[in-house]
């Protein structure tokens, strides 16, 4: 219970049982619920309140009075204002624990089960490991010019960076020489963003723009580039407008997969995964989950630019990768011929229609993998039957739509969840990536203990 100081009702004092989905910290005074900002369960706190609904109320912490052992002190000076990351006071293990819990709870009040098996967390590198972002930009001259950065918490105003400690070292280093460059811009209050990713040898930027740049403009922005060895795009409109500023195409960006003998190219605004080591490390485990042997066929779900697609062809008879995006597509199909890469097909197709059509769905897999964005793949899991695959590897950022998805492969498609864990994808962020295995009764077998890195509780 908190207790209401005596000076102001505006401050309020209470103990933080747990931490919401988001990372707030969570209170109960005279049965309301509260949110509030940078506390940690196990603290007592003196609180701000701030929105107030009938059911809940939202706060910002002002006083420790009880401190957590798992607090740490954020070493970004711009950690409370910017909202980038919402978790960098609480240590990594503690982070990574939370994300656990927040899975499990997920499974077992959505889809009413849990795993055989829990896998070990998948983490790595919790610093400059970021290598795509969208920036947002405001020109306000009461602030000193051009505010380039990520949006403050809660609110639609630009924290100003001059460096961030989770995006890629290159692009954290632009940062100041991208305030002065966006400032001299005759059209700098017209600029509300720049998409900015890097590969392994490369980096680009995409200046999307309201009003046409001037010829001066131009002519900063070639300057930039070449000072930068940065590959500059305009997009003064749609995604279908986005051209390079230099007449000459610039060689695409890349990432490889080692282990795999892979380079994947992809354009600047491709979706990729954001954490170049964590991938490395969830392409090995999503291949080792789905065990594709020789003689099968496997079929890839929003397969993007191939990142899963062609290792699993490494291993695999043949595999059908399928994307909704028909730019992703032709680019996973470049990527499989400069593998040398046969024996595997890429089609495009709308993932999201309740009732897909396409060649592809005529067709039986020994496994399935699945990698849909944060709003599942409900439509797609109702037609697993038809597939008839005896295993599905599910890789999701969302765990409400991973559970909400699992109730009916456990209850209605008789499957089993085999086993489940979670990807520190974006350390310091209360973003939950997680991966899934489910099998058909035959072949969900053996122990716990006897999987490898398993475990039965956190």
């Amino acid at each position: 219970m908190g207790t209401q100081l005596g000076l102001t009702h505006q401050v309020l004092e209470a103990d933080i049982e747990s931490l919401s989905h988001d990372g707030r910290g969570v209170a109960r005074i005279d049965g309301k619920v509260y949110f509030i900002e940078d506390a940690l369960p196990g603290e007592l706190v003196r609180f701000s309140r701030g929105r107030r609904r009938r059911s809940y109320e939202t706060g910002k912490t002002v006083e420790l009075l009880r401190r957590s052992r798992d607090r740490v002190e954020p070493p970004c000076e711009y950690f409370g204002v910017c909202g980038g990351c919402s978790l960098q006071h609480l240590a990594e293990h503690a982070q990574i624990g939370w994300k656990q819990r927040q899975l499990a709870e997920n499974l077992q009040k959505i889809a009413k089960t849990k795993p055989v098996v829990w896998l070990d967390a998948l983490a790595g590198p919790v610093w400059n490991y970021r290598r795509k972002a969208r920036l947002g930009i405001r020109f306000v001259p009461k602030k000193g010019g051009a505010l380039v950065g990520f949006r403050e918490r809660n609110k639609s105003y630009i924290t100003s960076l001059q460096r961030c400690r989770v995006l890629d070292h290159r692009i954290s280093d632009l940062l100041p020489d991208l305030h002065s460059l966006v400032g001299g811009l005759s059209c700098r209050d017209r600029i509300p963003q720049i998409e900015v990713a890097v590969g392994q040898e490369a980096l680009s930027l995409v200046f999307r723009h309201l009003k046409d740049f001037s010829d001066a403009d131009l002519d900063e922005l070639r300057h930039f580039a070449v000072d930068h060895d940065a590959q500059v795009y305009l997009q003064p409109q749609g995604l279908d407008s986005i051209h390079p500023l230099s007449p000459t195409l610039p060689e695409m960006l890349s990432y490889t997969l080692p282990a795999y003998g892979l380079r994947i190219r992809f354009g600047p605004t491709d979706f990729v995964q954001v954490n170049d080591g964590i991938n490395n490390m969830l392409v090995d485990l999503a291949v080792s989950c789905l065990d594709p042997e020789p003689h099968e066929r496997v079929l890839d779900l929003f397969c993007g630019v191939g990142n899963f697609t062609l290792p699993i062809a490494r291993a695999a008879e043949s595999v059908i990768g399928v994307e909704g995006d028909r730019g992703l597509v032709d680019r996973a199909r470049g990527n499989a011929r400069e593998n040398g890469l046969d024996n595997v097909e890429f089609t495009v197709a709308d993932l999201y229609l309740e009732n897909p059509d396409g060649d592809w769905l005529r067709r039986n897999y020994d496994k399935v993998l699945l990698d849909p964005p944060r709003t599942g793949a409900i439509d797609l899991v109702k037609h697993l039957d038809r597939l008839a695959p005896r295993r599905v590897v599910y890789i999701s950022c969302n765990p409400a739509t991973l559970a909400r998805d699992a109730e009916v492969m456990v209850h209605k498609l008789d499957f089993t969840l085999s086993k489940a864990g979670v990807i520190n994808m974006f350390p310091h962020t209360n973003h939950v990536e997680s991966i899934a295995v489910f099998d058909r009764p035959a072949l969900a077998g053996g122990p716990a203990s006897t999987a490898p890195g398993g475990q039965d509780a956190f």
